[in-house]
C-alpha cells in the first residue's frame, strides 16, 4: 500500500461527494473553500454567498497539525467580534505574506524541538460552527498489520492524544469480517463516555465512516473533532491519506485530488514526481527520495526494509553526506517498470561528476526475494545500462550487486556479462554474501 497524504479540503470533498451513500441518516452542510490568498477568497465569495453572510474560520491546509497551538487558526473567540470575509482576507494575506515558524510537538502549550520554517500557501475557509465541547467527538481508521483498526473517543480536540489509552476505544476488524459483523462490533464498543442521547447516532456514524474508509481506499482517515447535534454532523478538522495504488480505479470517486508537498519540505523534483506517477499505476512499489543529488553513492535497492538497512550502513561507513538517494523497487515490478526506475536513477547520477573527483558508486542490493523474478528485473536494469553506458563511464561508476531469490543465478550471470561487454566496472554477489557487505567492498575500493 502506498500512502499519500492529501489536503483537509480534498478529504472533506471526497466524503461530501459520497455523503448520502455512507451517512444517509445525517446531514452535512459542506461549505468550504481552498484559497491561496485574500484575492482568491474575495473571488470565491462571488459564487459562495455564505462567505459574505456567515462568521468564518480560516486555517492553513498544508499537511501539518497543531495549527491551533501554533496560533494559525482564525476563529470567532480569538478576538472581539465575528470573523468577517474582510477579516479573513486580511489574515490570510498577513500569514501568507512571510515565512512562518511551525512547531510539530508541544509539552502542554509549550513548543518543543526545532520549528519548520516555510511559506503558507494554501488556506481552508469555512463557516464557524457554534457548539459546546461536549458535542465534540473523535474517530479515525487505519491499517495495522493484517487488520483494519477503528479508534473512537467521546473526547475530541487537540488533547485527545494525551491519555490515549484511557480516552480511546480501539476495535480491530479482519478483512474477512462481514458488514453485519462490523456493525455489531462497532455498536458493542461505542465509548462509554459518549452522551446517552448520542450513542445510537455515534454508532451509525462510525459504521458509515468505517465503510467509507474501506470502500474509498483511504489508508488513514481521522476526524478530530466532529460535532454531532442530533442528525446534524459537522467535520471540524480532518487528516487523511489515500492508498494511491488504487488511484487508477478511483478517479471518479476521488475527483481531482492533489498530493501536495508537506510544509517545510522542498518541492519534489520532476524525477521524483515521475516515479510517484509510475508507482500509482502499478501493484509493485517504486519509491524515490533525493537526499543529495550531487553525492557519489547511489542505491537501487529491492525492498523497503532492505532500503533502510542499506541507507543506515552507508551513513555509518561513509557519512550521510555521501548518500545521494533513498528508495526501493519491489513487489514484482515488470521489466519495463524496472528499466524506467533504473534510467531515472542513471540520468540523475550522471549529470555531474563528483565535486572531489572521485568515482561514483552504484549499489544494486536487496535481500532474498520471495516472489520477484530477479532475472526479469535485472533485464530492465541491463536495458538501462545499454542506454546510459557512456554516461555511466564518464562519471567513473563502479557497480556492486547483491541479490537472491527466484532466478537470481541467471540474473547475476546476465547482468555481469552485460556490464563486462559494455566496459562497466561491476562486482556481483548472491545470497551467500552478507546483505550489506557490498557497501564495505565499495568503500574499501
Amino acid at each position: 500500500m502506498a500512502q499519500k497524504a492529501i489536503r483537509e479540503y480534498d478529504a472533506k470533498s471526497i466524503l461530501a461527494r459520497h455523503w448520502d451513500k455512507y451517512f444517509p441518516d445525517f446531514t452535512y452542510s459542506y461549505e468550504t473553500v481552498l484559497v491561496q490568498n485574500g484575492a482568491e477568497l474575495q473571488e470565491a465569495a462571488k459564487e459562495n454567498a455564505w462567505l459574505n453572510e456567515k462568521t468564518l474560520v480560516a486555517k492553513p491546509d498544508m499537511l501539518f497539525g497543531k495549527r491551533g497551538k501554533n496560533g494559525l487558526v482564525l476563529f470567532k473567540d480569538q478576538k472581539p467580534g465575528d470573523v468577517s470575509l474582510a477579516k479573513a482576507t486580511s489574515w490570510i494575506d498577513e500569514k501568507g505574506g512571510e515565512k512562518q515558524e511551525v512547531f510539530f510537538s508541544f509539552d502542554g502549550d509549550e513548543p518543543t524541538g526545532e520549528p519548520s520554517v516555510d511559506m503558507l500557501t494554501h488556506f481552508l475557509v469555512e463557516p464557524f460552527m457554534p457548539h459546546t465541547q461536549e458535542e465534540e467527538y473523535y474517530i479515525s481508521a487505519t491499517c495495522v498489520g493484517d487488520n483494519d483498526m477503528l479508534y473512537m473517543s467521546a473526547e475530541g480536540g487537540m488533547e485527545v492524544e494525551e491519555g490515549w489509552d484511557e480516552k480511546v476505544t480501539e476495535v480491530a476488524f479482519a478483512i474477512t469480517d462481514t458488514e453485519e459483523e462490523i456493525a455489531e462490533k462497532i455498536r458493542a464498543n461505542v465509548p462509554a463516555d459518549v452522551k446517552e442521547e448520542d450513542k445510537a447516532g455515534y454508532a451509525e456514524f462510525a459504521i458509515g465512516f468505517f465503510r467509507a474508509y474501506r470502500e474509498l481506499n483511504f489508508a488513514y482517515l481521522e476526524i478530530n473533532p466532529f460535532v454531532m447535534q442530533g442528525n446534524k454532523i459537522e467535520l471540524l478538522d480532518m487528516v487523511a491519506k489515500l492508498d494511491d495504488t488504487a488511484g487508477f480505479m478511483m478517479v471518479s470517486e476521488w475527483g481531482d485530488v492533489e498530493y501536495p508537498t508537506s510544509f517545510g519540505m522542498e518541492e519534489k523534483s520532476p524525477e521524483v514526481l515521475a516515479v510517484e506517477e509510475a508507482d500509482a499505476k502499478t501493484g509493485a512499489s517504486l519509491k524515490l527520495t533525493l537526499l543529495k543529488p550531487e553525492a557519489r553513492i547511489w542505491t537501487m535497492v529491492a525492498g523497503g526494509g532492505a532500503s533502510v538497512v542499506y541507507a543506515d550502513t552507508i551513513a555509518d561507513m561513509a557519512g550521510i553526506e555521501d548518500l545521494a538517494n533513498y528508495g526501493e523497487y519491489s513487489g514484482g515490478p515488470t521489466t519495463g517498470e524496472t528499466k524506467f526506475y533504473a534510467e531515472t536513477l542513471f540520468d540523475l547520477m550522471t549529470r555531474e561528476p563528483d565535486p572531489s573527483g572521485r568515482g561514483k558508486v552504484l549499489i544494486i542490493g536487496g535481500a532474498i526475494a520471495n516472489f520477484t523474478d530477479v532475472a526479469k528485473t535485472f533485464t530492465g536494469i541491463i536495458q538501462a545500462f545499454e542506454n546510459y553506458q557512456d554516461k555511466l563511464k564518464a562519471v567513473d561508476v563502479k557497480i556492486y550487486v547483491r541479490r537472491g531469490g527466484p532466478n537470481y543465478e541467471k540474473g547475476l550471470k546476465d547482468i555481469k556479462e552485460a556490464a563486462d561487454r559494455m566496459g562497466l566496472y561491476i562486482e556481483v554477489y548472491g545470497p551467500e554474501t552478507h546483505v550489506t557487505d557490498i557497501v564495505r567492498m565499495a568503500l574499501e575500493k
